[in-house]
């Protein structure tokens, strides 16, 4: 019996959030062919370490590395130590500024540190190519550049434009899409992993593979993931990106931010629940048993909780929740005015702090018939000021706000405090 899950539910999990495979019948044979052998596919994404940390953007093709990863495929992260000196032209109308190799150097290590957040690392071969591209030498790389023309690489798109426009395109960017595509040779790929963006760069690993009397490379492309603006690419130059080291309370606040139409992209591209399970939970707030906050909330905690930990994400959901609950009561709940001396008695603490009568706030909001079921609420634990639980019939405060949201079970109120410093 096979090692591997049938095919068919391999693909339901690979093709989740693929904006485009090459091609599906090819990828479905070489699974096929995976289980009849026991023979785990070779499955590589390159990440040239231009930076020193990574986004959400980033993590969307090392999220589908780990779904070739849990079906039982071997898993190749690539640092692209030696591709990162020409820079990568995808996407840039200028030539990029090439990094020092101490720089490069540092980002990979950063790298290598993030990415099992996601990958497991036991199971993650990694490789620098600089173990091959660094040994090519000239001879290496004539033969290797005799593959392709000129007008094969003035085909691609950022430099059909600039040659249109008459902007300088550098030879060594010429190299780039080369020295990946031999990427592919030398690791022996079955498939590699690339956005949208990256299609002529994989397409020149498969045409490399065919040229070394090897069966080209599956190529699975993803889209590339829109920031919180849900417009743009998610990036940090344009301040709409979360980093994946970001605060618990911060990464959490921002994704409970994106746009009720934006949370499933990022369910798909970001979350290991399966497609079906998606759509489910999608017919459900369309159907409108489930409300699209919910949703959003699950999504916030699921994603934090993968990059912190499970307490962390609860936690920051709780702070979240809270804040949000009391800028929602403070722009809707009636408010009620009492006077400073009808709530506040000296105190029985330390200097310069005083006490609210609890009881006889929720009295004079009228959250309590007696002071007989005001504290029995208290015990109860069913009243919360500004979002905390209280259960004495004395709160010690500091400093008395001129504002203070009251809640007794799913009644609420706000206290607008007057005369303050009278009385004291």
């Amino acid at each position: 019996m096979s090692a591997f899950l049938p095919v068919e539910e391999q693909l339901d999990l690979l093709q989740k959030g693929a904006a485009e495979i090459i091609r599906v019948a090819d990828l479905r044979e070489r699974l096929e062919e995976s289980r009849k052998t026991d023979r785990p596919l070779r499955v590589k994404a390159g990440f040239d370490p231009t930076a020193p940390d990574l986004h959400l953007g980033h993590t969307v093709l090392m999220r589908k590395l780990r779904h070739f990863q849990q079906l039982g495929h071997t898993v190749i992260f690539l640092v692209g130590d030696f591709t990162s000196l020409i820079g990568d032209p995808t996407g840039r109308n200028v030539t990029r500024k090439p990094l020092t190799r101490e720089q490069i150097d540092a980002n990979a290590e950063t790298y290598k540190q993030q990415v099992f957040k996601i990958l497991d690392r036991d199971l993650t071969e990694v490789r620098y190519n600089s173990e091959w591209l660094s040994k090519l030498g000239y001879e290496g790389t004539i033969r290797l550049a005799s593959h392709f023309t000129v007008s094969q690489m003035l085909e691609r798109d950022e430099f059909h434009k600039r040659f249109q426009a008459e902007q300088p395109i550098s030879l060594h960017e010429l190299l780039y899409p080369l020295m990946q595509g031999y990427d592919s040779v030398a690791l022996e790929c079955d498939v590699e992993l690339g956005g949208t963006d990256q299609r002529f760069n994989l397409g020149a690993g498969r045409e490399l593979q065919r040229q070394y009397g090897q069966k080209p490379q599956i190529i699975l492309m993803t889209p590339i993931l829109e920031g919180l603006d849900g417009v743009q690419k998610m990036s940090k130059s344009l301040n709409n990106a979360i980093g994946i080291h970001e605060p618990p309370a911060e990464m959490y606040g921002k994704l409970m931010s994106i746009s009720d139409t934006l949370m499933w992209s990022y369910w798909t591209l970001l979350t290991d629940l399966r497609q079906s399970e998606i759509d489910a939970m999608r017919a459900e707030v369309a159907a409108g048993t489930l409300h699209p906050m919910e949703a959003k909330k699950r999504l916030a905690q699921t994603i934090t909780g993968g990059f912190h930990s499970e307490s962390e994400a609860a936690h920051a959901a709780e702070n979240w929740a809270r804040m949000f609950q009391q800028k929602s009561e403070s722009e809707d709940l009636e408010e009620v005015d009492i006077a400073y001396a009808d709530l506040v008695a000296p105190s029985s603490g330390d200097a310069g702090s005083l006490q609210i009568r609890v009881p006889k706030l929720l009295l004079q909001l009228g959250l309590a018939a007696s002071g007989a079921e005001a504290s029995r609420k208290l015990a109860e634990k069913a009243v919360k000021i500004d979002g905390e639980v209280v259960t004495n019939s004395a709160l010690t405060l500091a400093q008395l706000p001129t504002r203070m949201v009251v809640r007794l079970g799913k009644r609420a109120k706000a206290a607008i405090i007057g005369n303050v410093g009278e009385g004291v």
